[in-house]
């Protein structure tokens, strides 16, 4: 059964990662040190998430216990909307490994298209309370991450929240030296993004879901609709299995060959997503799940 995606470098990335974001300092360290030991291997960061830090000391901590290798493991990690200006993205990406206390990364990812005005707030607001934009183009901006690659700060670059147009673009750009292996997204039974994933697919553009359980813990007010670990359609799949809600709807993900990334810092929790090798979705039912017809994107902040 696949473990893993392989990437147009020919790198495996994990299937199953961790999330991290709204992990929070304090909580996060033991979570990775407790997803470690359960078999975790990827682990997705961001910059924005402020919390590499304590992951950065969590994956030390193992390697130094021997209970793992550095090589045995793949980082994620973003660079924010305020460091799209060409000549600040080296300094962002050693900004993050000195946080993760790691040498390079297997996969930076671009985390947006658009950029922020560059300073010190990560949310740059004008008096109306609209983000001010930063003036750099997305393709200048890959141009910087590209040289990430030949400094070896990244093993692969990447993008996130990358819709099929801005793709294109990106493909096309004239010398485009590294093309973007992953294309990390918002996805879940809501918010398929089936034509986005299958147009990924089809230019090697491995593909990541966030949100994959549907944000249960998310922060602001969200439409009722959106709990999907109740939705009788899911709940109904995995009695089926004696699964969870949430077993079912990773094994979604995997069954689509889309990495996939749920968050916790619950240590059942992040057992027990772990635990979806074992079982399989039938094509029937992975048609069901595809054929919902609830729409609703949750992160529209695009984290």
């Amino acid at each position: 059964m696949t473990t893993y995606v392989e990437l147009s470098t020919k790198a495996k990335m994990p299937i199953l990662g961790l999330g991290t974001w709204q992990s929070p300092i304090g909580k996060v360290r033991e979570a990775v040190k407790f997803a470690i030991d359960v078999g975790y291997r990827q682990f997705d960061c961001a910059y924005v998430y402020q919390n590499e830090n304590e992951i950065g000391n969590a994956i030390q901590e193992k390697i130094e216990q021997g209970v793992v290798t550095r090589e045995e493991l793949f980082v994620v990690s973003k660079l924010w909307c305020t460091f799209h200006e060409k000549s600040l993205v080296k300094g962002a990406c050693q900004n993050t490994l000195a946080a993760l206390k790691l040498d390079y990364l297997d996969l930076y990812l671009m985390h947006c298209p658009m950029g922020f005005k560059a300073g010190e707030e990560l949310f740059p607001v004008d008096e109306n309370g609209m983000i001010i934009p930063s003036d750099t183009d997305f393709l200048d901006t890959w141009e910087a991450m590209e040289e990430l690659v030949d400094a070896g700060l990244a093993k692969s670059i990447g993008i996130s929240n990358f819709n099929c147009e801005q793709i294109k673009r990106l493909l096309n750009k004239p010398d485009l030296k590294y093309k973007p292996v992953n294309n990390q997204i918002e996805s879940h039974p809501y918010l398929p993004q089936d034509e986005l994933v299958k147009y990924c697919q089809s230019q090697g553009i491995a593909v990541t879901a966030y949100c994959p359980l549907g944000a249960p813990n998310w922060p602001w007010p969200k439409s009722e609709d959106i709990f999907l670990l109740d939705d009788p359609k899911i709940k109904e799949i995995a009695a089926k299995y004696s699964k969870t809600s949430a077993q079912v709807l990773i094994r979604f993900h995997i069954q689509r060959n889309v990495s996939v990334i749920p968050k916790s810092v619950t240590p059942h929790r992040i057992e027990e997503n772990f635990k979806v090798f074992d079982f399989e979705l039938t094509k029937e039912e992975m048609e069901t799940i595809l054929s919902f017809k609830r729409r609703c994107r949750i992160c529209s902040t695009s984290m």
